[in-house]
């Protein structure tokens, strides 16, 4: 006897819900003249092929389900820009590391701090790293020591996500923004030129 074959799940099928793919029996069609009717689906995507348009199911959970007849193609070109400014106007957070030695003296502590504050302040998370080299790891309580300090001093900005933790010769510490003091995003300037002021009318001088 043969074994039996193993065969790849089978895709399923791709439903439009467009027209002769709409499987509901009869659906609420709405016109371009603003009219709707329950009528069965069949005679629903005809009327809409009668109109040049498609039939297009937009609220399937609807009893009787909702269809539109409209361009599909038009539908298709909105769906696809309104998906791309909801893209545009969301914010990634990004986790923004910042490495530190355990000896970092006070001006790379000050610098990488205020670029902790900038990142926070735009939304994003921040990851303070502390690498020990050599026989540095044997003085793994400066690095924490750093960290919470690091912590302490954004306080205002970040929410520490835990304590401090080893990583092998690493170790880290990790902040959330603050609600309060993300700043919205930059809009753009408006330029308003004002036109140029006219000249001042010459003054008529009467001889005498």
């Amino acid at each position: 006897m043969l074994p039996g074959r193993n065969f790849p799940p089978r895709k399923p099928s791709r439903r439009e819900n467009v027209n002769e793919t709409i499987r509901a029996r009869e659906v609420r069609a709405v016109f371009p003249d603003g009219t709707s009717e329950i009528m069965p689906t069949p005679a629903a995507v005809r009327k809409a092929q009668d109109l040049g348009l498609d039939l297009v199911l937009v609220s399937p959970t609807a009893v009787p389900p909702v269809a539109k007849a409209i361009d599909y193609g038009q539908y298709q070109y909105e769906m696809k820009k309104k998906q791309h400014d909801a893209k545009k106007k969301q914010h990634v957070v990004q986790v923004k590391e910042l490495k530190f030695r355990p000896n970092t003296d006070d001006h790379d502590y000050d610098f990488k701090k205020n670029h902790a504050i900038r990142f926070l302040q735009e939304g994003n998370r921040v990851k303070a790293v502390v690498q020990f080299r050599g026989r540095e790891i044997a003085h793994t309580d400066l690095g924490r020591k750093l960290l919470l300090r690091f912590a302490e001093d954004l306080t205002v900005y970040g929410v520490v996500d835990g304590s401090p933790r080893m990583e092998g010769r690493n170790a880290h510490i990790l902040l959330s923004p603050v609600k309060a003091v993300v700043k919205a995003a930059p809009k753009e300037k408006q330029h308003t030129e004002k036109p140029p002021a006219a000249p001042p009318a010459p003054v008529a001088t009467q001889q005498a």
